[in-house]
């Protein structure tokens, strides 16, 4: 089951700000996180049923620190479409 722990963050970004005029949200999350949990964590705390959900999964990149191999941690973002009436305050920019 998901939980709102699984959302990491919401992405503010040039394109994601001018989705967001067009009622779309990116939403960041682990990679455990699936359409249906993320539809039923919008539901229960922000009181919001969202008109579609769309998924990618991005794979960490591999990245050298002062030598040392690194790599960051996989995500999955969605893009949310939110209904017409629908707005999330803390979400506002």
């Amino acid at each position: 089951m998901a939980d709102i722990t699984d959302i990491k963050s919401i992405m503010y970004t040039e394109k994601t700000l001018e989705l967001q005029e067009e009622g779309v949200i990116v939403v960041q999350t682990t990679p455990r996180m699936t359409k249906n949990g993320l539809k039923e964590v919008f539901r229960e705390f922000f009181g919001i049923t969202p008109v579609r959900v769309n998924s990618m999964r991005v794979n960490g990149k591999v990245k050298r620190f002062r030598g040392v191999a690194g790599k960051r941690p996989d995500m999955k973002k969605f893009y949310v479409k939110l209904p017409e009436d629908a707005k999330i305050e803390s979400l506002a920019v």
